[in-house]
């Protein structure tokens, strides 16, 4: 039987777990990254295919992560919008520091 998460405070550290390889966060890192700007690109062209692209890439490097360097299943296959608020914390405690880059 797997685990059900009630709130995010439960969820967090099951994703964290999900992301202990190094690599694989560098990717989510670099993914989140790339689809900040595709928004940024978005916004200043008025052009809402940059938001598909950001969402794509962003996507691809977190999926190559866990498949090719974590080795299991990403979260958001079965938690899809905590696994999205998973992403963005983890990017933010990892500008901060309080996650290793």
């Amino acid at each position: 039987m797997s685990q059900e998460y009630n709130t995010f405070t439960e969820f967090y550290p099951y994703y964290l777990e999900e992301h202990s390889n190094r690599t694989c966060r560098r990717l989510h890192f670099v993914g989140s990254t790339g689809g900040l700007l595709c928004l940024a690109l978005a916004l200043v062209q008025m052009n809402p295919l940059w938001i598909l692209g950001g969402l794509v890439f962003g996507y691809a490097c977190a999926w190559v992560g866990h498949f090719f360097f974590e080795h299991n299943k990403p979260a958001t296959f079965k938690y899809p919008w905590k696994s999205f608020m998973g992403d963005w914390v983890m990017y933010k405690d990892m500008w901060t520091g309080k996650i290793p880059f």
